[in-house]
C-alpha cells in the first residue's frame, strides 16, 4: 500500500540535514571569498594576525597556533565547494522521475498530447514581459509548453487516460493570470495568480474549483486549499496530486465519487481526502468514467507548462 506520509517524513529528515550541510557550505565560501588571496601566504603569516586584518567569519579559529591548521581549514574550503555542485547534482538527480512514471510532456515536443494542440508550442523561457506583467516573452528552446501569442488558446488533452493516478505537474502564470489542471478531463485543481491572497477561495491557486448548475446558475462544493502556497508572477511552481477515480459497479453505475487522497502546493499540503461528487465547472466532459485524459486548460489566459508526468496506481 502506498504512504505519502512515510515518504514525507523521509523527505523532511533528508532536508534537515541538506540545510545544514548548505549552510556549513555558505560559511566556507563566505571565508574563502574574504580571502582570495590569503590562503598562498598563510604558511608565512600567524593566524591570529590574519584573522584581525581580515575581520572574517573564520575569527573563531584564531586559537589555532599553527600555519598547518589554517591550511588545513582552506582545504576544508575547496573541499566543500567542490562538495556543492556534487550536492546539487544529486538533488537534481532526485527530481528525475522513477520507475513507473509516464512523461506527458518530457519537454522536447507535444507529441503527449492528442493532435489538436492549436497555438501551443514548445519554448525555452517564459520571462515576464518588461512592458506588459500580464505576459509572457517566450524565448526560442525546448522544455517549456506555452499557450501561444496570445496567450488564451485551446484546452489540450493528453493521449495517456489514466484512473487512479499520481501526477507531478509545474507551471508558472503572469500577473492576474487562469488556467487549471482537469484531472480525467473533469476535475480540476485550479491555477491562477493567487499570490498575497490572505483568504484563498475554492478559484484560487491550488483549490478544486467548484462544481455548477447551469440550470439554476449557482456554484456549490469548491474547495479552497488549506493555505496559500503560491508564488509571485512569472515564478516556477508545482503540483503534486494522489487522486482516486470514481467506481462502478459491473452495471457502470458509480457506487463511489471521485476523491483527491492528497494535493501538494510547492510543497505545502492543500487537500486531503477530498470527495468530488462530479465533473467541476467548465469540464470537458459531464458524464463520469473509469477512466479519461489530463486536460489543461489553455483559453483563459496565459500560462505555461514543463515537467508534466503521471504515474497509474491502484487506490484501495
Amino acid at each position: 500500500m502506498w504512504h505519502f506520509g512515510d515518504r514525507d517524513a523521509v523527505n523532511g529528515l533528508g532536508g534537515c540535514w541538506v540545510t545544514l550541510f548548505r549552510f556549513r557550505i555558505t560559511a566556507a565560501r563566505l571565508w574563502c571569498c574574504l580571502n582570495p588571496n590569503r590562503i598562498a601566504e598563510l604558511s608565512n603569516i600567524d593566524p591570529i594576525i590574519v584573522c584581525k586584518e581580515t575581520n572574517s567569519p573564520v575569527r573563531k579559529f584564531c586559537d589555532m597556533k599553527s600555519s598547518l591548521s589554517i591550511i588545513s581549514l582552506a582545504f576544508f574550503c575547496l573541499v566543500t565547494v567542490r562538495g556543492a555542485s556534487a550536492l546539487d547534482e544529486d538533488e537534481a538527480a532526485d527530481k528525475k522521475p522513477n520507475k513507473g512514471w509516464i512523461e506527458i510532456f518530457s519537454g522536447k515536443n507535444l507529441g503527449g498530447w492528442k493532435k489538436k494542440t492549436g497555438e501551443w508550442k514548445v519554448v525555452g523561457k517564459v520571462p515576464l514581459n518588461s512592458k506588459n506583467a500580464k505576459q509572457f516573452a517566450p524565448e526560442p528552446g525546448t522544455g517549456i509548453m506555452v499557450n501561444g501569442k496570445s496567450g488564451r488558446d485551446i484546452d489540450i488533452f493528453s493521449n495517456q487516460e489514466h484512473g487512479d493516478v499520481e501526477a507531478h505537474i509545474e507551471f508558472t502564470v503572469p500577473q492576474g493570470s487562469n488556467s487549471g489542471v482537469y484531472f480525467m478531463g473533469r476535475y480540476e485543481i485550479q491555477v491562477f495568480d493567487s499570490y498575497g491572497v490572505k483568504k484563498p477561495k475554492h478559484s484560487d491557486c491550488g483549490g478544486i474549483y467548484q462544481r455548477y448548475d447551469e440550470r439554476k446558475k449557482y456554484g456549490y462544493e469548491g474547495h479552497p486549499p488549506r493555505v496559500n502556497a503560491s508564488r509571485p508572477p512569472g515564478e516556477w511552481q508545482s503540483f503534486d496530486v494522489v487522486f482516486r477515480a470514481p467506481r462502478f459497479d459491473s452495471q457502470g453505475k458509480k457506487i463511489e465519487d471521485a476523491r483527491f487522497i492528497k494535493v501538494v502546493h510547492n510543497g505545502k499540503v492543500v487537500h486531503e481526502n477530498v470527495k468530488v461528487t462530479g465533473p467541476t465547472r467548465a469540464a470537458a466532459f459531464q458524464d463520469e468514467k473509469p477512466r479519461g485524459p489530463l486536460m489543461i486548460q489553455g483559453d483563459h489566459g496565459p500560462v505555461a507548462y514543463r515537467n508534466v508526468r503521471i504515474k497509474p496506481v491502484t487506490l484501495k
